[in-house]
């Protein structure tokens, strides 16, 4: 039976702004307190969904969460109408306040881990929302998360995230890579660590994935042991600022792609893989050297949170490349002698996601990788398929109801809020996802 890895990206939020919320990541810090502009931002998102739709591949959309998140603040003791709490909040405490606006769902990237039935024990697509627990702004994500994917995947087993507990830290995909010789064999899960979960934190930028969150989703998935690999991330890739390792790896297929400072040990990653995948397929491993590409340029243009992708018809992976690599004479270089060779990765597209990667995330950040059979695709929930009738309705709606720009001073703005709860109230409608997914719809 025909299956395919679709994609599914976060739309971005009519609250999308630069707050400088997370730790490790060097251009959300960078940029910390510019004007965002919402408005373009989703559009540039919506554009390059568009663009792996008309290039063959199947594409699903995954809805902003709501922001502000009310509950969180009604948790934090404040009290009273919508307006009043939202006003108190941001007099007492901003800090707080600007977490519950973050609109950082949109790199569904993080959404949850991802496993396609041929590799799970039951037989059915399995899918972990990630607890996200290291950041306070990305913690309150899952149970919202949750629900799109059951409405995304009705016929998938959808888990409840892991306990939001240290030793349980999970970030999602983007510490994990799929590797097989075609979308329908089996293939090889490779989890990616920060640390193990019962050891004192680390210096400097936080370890955001533990080893025992990798290997209870594993179990949980229902996976082959012997198909699935558990590798540390190098201390030097996350010092420089890979907070995830999607920042300094990308794979598809039989294809690795990384950075050369992107594993603790990089040959036992390779034994671990070639032993995983022996009489499934022979991997590639595609390796930057520091010489080649300084770690500082792969995180900077962001090399590597590229999506590695096959489009129908093509015998060969394509690179679709923030434009910043472009940009970057070091990566730029590097894309060009990639592609001039006979490797597995033999072009290179190049996209404008700027207003996202201003924050912290390139094109794989927005994206969630879903290997799915043809049936499976046939079932999935429509309101969140993109094609073009849907790409115009979304494009539509973000145009109506997004700010043009949005700069820190105008956050605390109560109508901020009601715009925005119109907007997802209508958005419920378009995506049909019930009259009920958001929590202020479920208020009273």
């Amino acid at each position: 039976m025909m299956s395919m890895e679709s994609n599914f990206d976060g739309l971005i939020g009519p609250t999308h702004n630069y707050g400088g919320l997370s730790d490790g990541n060097l251009a959300s810090a960078k940029n910390a307190g510019l004007v965002a502009r919402p408005r373009e931002a989703a559009l540039q998102g919506l554009q390059k969904m568009k663009l792996m739709h008309d290039l063959g591949l199947w594409q699903g959309v995954l809805p902003p969460q709501q922001r502000p998140f009310l509950p969180g603040l009604r948790q934090f003791g404040f009290s009273g109408t919508d307006t009043e709490i939202y006003t108190k909040a941001w007099a007492e405490a901003p800090i707080l306040t600007k977490n519950m606006m973050s609109a950082s769902s949109m790199w569904s990237a993080n959404a949850a881990t991802v496993s396609p039935s041929v590799d799970c024990a039951d037989g059915k697509l399995n899918l972990t929302p990630a607890n996200l627990s290291t950041m306070l702004h990305r913690s309150i994500e899952h149970p919202q998360t949750e629900r799109a994917l059951k409405r995304a995947f009705p016929f998938a087993n959808v888990h409840p995230a892991l306990h939001g507990q240290s030793v349980l830290a999970d970030e999602g995909a983007a510490n994990h890579v799929r590797l097989c010789a075609e979308r329908a064999a089996k293939g090889v899960e490779l989890f990616v660590f920060g640390r193990e979960g019962f050891d004192p934190m680390r210096p400097g930028f936080p370890a955001r994935q533990t080893r025992e969150s990798c290997t209870a989703i594993a179990r949980q998935h229902g996976l082959d042991p012997d198909r699935t690999v558990f590798v540390r991330q190098s201390d030097a890739a996350i010092d420089a600022g890979a907070f995830h390792n999607d920042v300094v790896c990308v794979g598809a297929l039989n294809t690795l792609f990384y950075h050369e400072l992107a594993f603790e040990d990089m040959a036992d990653m390779q034994a671990r893989i070639r032993a995983a995948s022996k009489d499934l397929f022979d991997p590639h491993f595609e390796e930057v050297s520091q010489k080649d590409v300084p770690i500082k340029d792969a995180i900077t243009s962001y090399l590597f949170n590229s999506m590695l992708v096959q489009f129908p018809g093509d015998d060969g992976l394509t690179l679709i490349a923030p434009n910043e690599v472009e940009d970057t004479p070091s990566t730029r270089a590097y894309c060009e002698k990639l592609t001039a060779g006979n490797g597995p990765i033999q072009s290179v597209r190049f996209v404008d996601v700027r207003q996202s990667m201003r924050n912290g995330g390139g094109p794989a950040c927005l994206r969630l990788r879903v290997t799915m059979t043809a049936d499976e695709w046939a079932q999935v929930n429509p309101g969140q398929v993109l094609n073009a009738d849907s790409f115009a309705r979304l494009s539509d709606w973000v145009t109506r109801h997004y700010r043009e720009t949005l700069s820190p001073e105008d956050l605390p703005d109560p109508s901020l809020m009601h715009e925005s709860f119109a907007a997802l109230d209508e958005l419920t409608q378009i995506m049909n996802l019930g009259s009920d997914f958001y929590p202020f719809q479920r208020a009273n």
